[in-house]
């Protein structure tokens, strides 16, 4: 998982698998609160199911900000993309 495309298709998967999203929803702009009414707890369940996926611990300052898909995407690639 490196590229934009492939951090974008698994956040999607895991939103429709685990979180009940319709795909339809899930677009890099939608909102995760107003548009995929997603909830604080549910912000956390989606960091911790990306840390596995990743196989590197996440520090939540990093998601903090995040609002839209847009910013799970590059809050990923950024984590993925540095050499802990």
């Amino acid at each position: 998982m490196h590229t934009r495309e492939e951090i974008f298709n698994t956040v999607k998967d895991i939103l429709i698998k685990d979180f009940d999203c319709k795909e339809s929803q899930i677009k890099i702009e939608s909102n995760l609160i107003e548009d995929l009414d997603l909830d604080s707890i549910d912000a956390v369940d989606l960091v911790v199911k990306l840390q596995t996926i990743i196989d590197r611990k996440v520090d939540p300052e990093d998601f903090k900000q995040i609002r839209t898909l847009q910013d799970v995407v590059d809050a990923v690639e950024k984590i993925v993309n540095n050499n802990h």
